[in-house]
C-alpha cells in the first residue's frame, strides 16, 4: 500500500509533546501491563527512568520528564547513570514500586496526564505524571490517595492545588471527567473521544481540517518534532518513542545552546560596555595627567608674577617661558603662594597617577579585545559542549559575575553608598579596591570586603586600605597580584616617593577597628610583609 502524508500549513514553529502524542505513547506502554518494575533511576532533578520487563514485550527503559520546556514521556534506548546518592524521590520509588507489577496505564481526561498503577509488596500505588510545561510534576500516590512523594513539592503559598507530603492528591483543574481515560486503541478511537470531550490539542485539530487520520499509528520524525501520524516531509519511524528520542536528542542540545548563547552574549555585552565606559574615564584621566607640566609651570609663574599682582584677583596675566602671554585662573580667597601650591599639588597628583592610569588603559584595552573576540566565537559556535567551554572560560576571566565598578553604573546610582572607593582591573583579571579617604577606607574594610579577601596597608604609616577580591579563594592569589595591590597602597600614601616601602597584608577577617577609634583606623594580625619600590 502506498503511504500517504498529511499536508498541513505549519503555523507553529515546533510540534509539541501534546496529548495526542501522549496517547500514542500510552498505546506503546500498554504492552507492559502485567510486567514488572526492575529498576528506578533519577540522574537529574527533572527526569525519572523506570526499567520495565514483560515476558511478551521484553525489557525497556521509560523516561518521564517534568522539565519545564521538555516535559514528556517515552521509551529510550540508553540507560542513564545513577548518581552516587539517589535523590529522595528516586529512593522512595525504589522502596515503594521496585519489584511491583504494572496494573494499568491510562491517559487521564485525554489531556497531558499519565497514570501508571502498580501492585506490589508495599501495596497499590499510582505514579501520576502531569506533563504540562512549566507546571509539570510527577507524584507518587498511595492507595488512600495520599501524596507519598513528588518530583516537585508545591506549597500552599504557591498554588491553589498544593502538592505537599501526606496531603490528598487532587487532579489538575482541567481534569473534569477523570473517568474518561484512554487505555489504547489507535488514533481514530483517541480522536473520537477527545473530540467528544473537547480535548483535542490545537495542532491535531488543524490536522483534521485537511485530511483524515489513519487507522493506526504511523509515527514520523520531522525537523520540527515527532508526531504519531505522517506529516509532509517527515521520515517514518518504527515507534513514537524512537521518533521522540531522536528528535529530543537533537532539539534539546540545540535549544540549550541557543539559550546559553543568548545569555552569554547579553552578559558579555554588559562587560564590553563597562570596559568602554571605564576606558573613556581613564583616557580623560590620562589627558589630565599630560597637563601636569602645564600645571607645574602655572604654579611657578604665579610665584614669579604673584607678588606684583593686585590681591583678590581671579585671573593672573603672565608671560610664559617661551614669551607667549598666558592667563592663569586664581582663587580670589587665597594668596598667591597658596594658589601656586594648589597647582603644584594638582601637578604632583597627575604625575603620580600617570603610570597607574596607562597601566589600566593597557589592561582594559586588552581585556575588552578578548571579550569581543569571545563574543564573535560564541555567535558562530553551534555546539553546546563548546559553548559550555566558552562559558567556563568567561567565568575564569571573571567576566561573568564580576564586581560592577562605579563607571559601569548609571549616574543616579550611588556605589558604595557614595563613599570614594575606586576599583581597578589588575593582574589575573582580579578586582582591586582602595579608599581615597578615611571614611572610604573604613567603609571598604568594614562593610565591603569579605572575610577571605586580602587586605593591604603601608606598614607604620597612613595609606589607602587596599582589598583584593578573592571570591572566597585566597589560596589562588599569586605574588604578582599581591605586588600590584601593594603598589596601589604605596601610590596612595605619603611614602609614594620613598625608596622601598613595607606593605603588610592579611585576610580581612584578621582586621578590626578599635572601639571608639576614628574611621579609617585599623588593627590587624597574622600579617605578612612585602617591600615595594616607591
Amino acid at each position: 500500500m502506498k503511504p500517504f502524508f498529511i499536508k498541513v500549513q505549519r503555523t507553529v514553529a515546533r510540534v509539541p509533546f501534546d496529548s495526542f502524542v501522549l496517547g500514542a505513547v500510552v498505546d506503546e506502554l500498554s504492552a507492559f501491563v502485567g510486567g514488572k518494575v526492575q529498576d528506578v533511576r533519577q540522574p537529574s532533578d527533572n527526569e525519572i527512568y523506570l526499567g520495565l520487563y514483560s515476558a511478551e514485550a521484553g525489557e525497556a527503559m521509560l523516561l518521564i520528564s517534568s522539565h519545564p520546556l521538555f516535559s514528556r514521556t517515552h521509551f529510550v534506548t540508553r540507560r542513564p547513570k545513577n548518581p552516587p546518592e539517589p535523590p529522595t524521590f528516586c529512593a522512595t520509588l525504589r522502596s515503594r514500586i521496585e519489584g511491583s507489577r504494572i496494573a494499568h496505564v491510562r491517559q487521564i481526561g485525554y489531556d497531558r496526564v499519565l497514570e501508571i498503577a502498580f501492585d506490589g509488596p508495599k501495596g497499590p500505588h499510582l505514579l501520576i505524571a502531569e506533563l504540562m510545561g512549566k507546571h509539570s510534576n510527577v507524584v507518587l500516590v498511595d492507595e488512600t490517595g495520599r501524596c507519598v512523594s513528588a518530583m516537585k513539592w508545591v506549597s500552599r503559598a504557591h498554588s491553589s492545588r498544593p502538592v505537599v507530603p501526606n496531603s490528598t492528591y487532587s487532579w489538575p483543574p482541567v481534569m473534569n471527567e477523570t473517568e474518561r481515560a484512554w487505555t489504547g486503541g489507535g488514533p481514530l478511537a483517541w480522536i473520537e473521544t477527545a473530540t467528544e470531550l473537547k480535548a483535542l490539542p490545537p495542532f491535531t485539530s488543524r490536522l483534521l481540517e485537511n485530511v483524515p487520520i489513519p487507522a493506526k499509528w504511523l509515527p514520523v520524525l520531522t525537523d520540527d518534532g515527532a508526531y504519531p501520524v505522517p506529516l509532509e516531509g517527515g521520515f517514518a519511524r518504527g515507534s513514537i518513542s524512537v521518533a521522540l528520542e531522536q528528535y529530543f536528542d537533537t532539539a534539546i542540545p540545540q535549544l540549550l545552546a541557543q539559550t546559553l548563547r543568548d545569555n552569554l552574549l547579553k552578559s558579555l555585552e554588559r562587560v564590553l560596555n563597562a570596559r568602554d565606559a571605564a576606558l573613556n574615564e581613564l583616557k580623560q584621566a590620562a589627558e589630565l595627567a599630560t597637563r601636569a607640566n602645564q600645571m607645574q609651570r602655572y604654579g611657578e609663574l604665579i610665584l614669579a608674577y604673584g607678588p606684583a599682582a593686585e590681591p583678590g584677583i581671579s585671573m593672573l596675566d603672565a608671560w610664559d617661558y617661551d614669551g607667549t602671554e598666558v592667563r592663569i585662573r586664581l582663587d580670589p580667597a587665597l594668596g598667591f603662594k597658596d594658589n601656586a601650591n594648589t597647582y603644584f599639588q594638582k601637578a604632583r597628583h597627575a604625575k603620580d597617577r600617570m603610570g597607574l592610569v596607562h597601566d589600566q588603559i593597557a589592561r582594559l584595552s586588552k581585556d575588552r579585545d578578548s571579550v569581543r573576540d569571545l563574543m564573535i566565537r560564541i555567535t558562530n559556535e553551534p555546539r553546546l559542549s563548546n559553548m559550555q567551554e566558552m562559558q567556563k572560560y568567561a567565568r575564569e576571566r571573571k567576566w561573568i559575575g564580576a564586581i560592577v565598578s562605579p563607571s559601569k553604573r548609571g549616574k543616579d546610582e550611588r556605589p558604595y553608598e557614595g563613599h570614594r572607593i575606586r576599583e581597578l582591573l589588575g593582574p589575573g583579571g582580579l578586582t582591586y579596591l582602595y579608599g581615597e579617604n578615611a571614611d572610604a577606607n573604613d567603609f571598604l574594610t568594614m562593610r565591603v570586603a569579605k572575610p577571605n579577601d586580602i587586605w593591604l596597608h603601608v606598614r607604620g604609616s597612613t595609606s589607602a586600605h587596599v582589598v583584593i577580591a578573592t571570591r572566597n579563594h585566597p589560596e589562588k592569589i599569586q605574588k604578582e597580584h599581591l605586588e600590584y595591590a601593594a603598589k596601589v597602597a604605596v601610590q596612595n600614601s605619603p611614602s609614594k616617593h620613598a625608596g622601598y616601602v613595607p606593605v603588610d597584608y592579611t585576610l580581612r577577617r584578621h582586621v578590626w577597628r578599635p572601639r571608639g577609634a576614628p574611621p579609617g583606623t585599623a588593627l590587624y594580625k597574622n600579617e605578612k610583609t612585602l617591600h615595594v619600590e616607591g
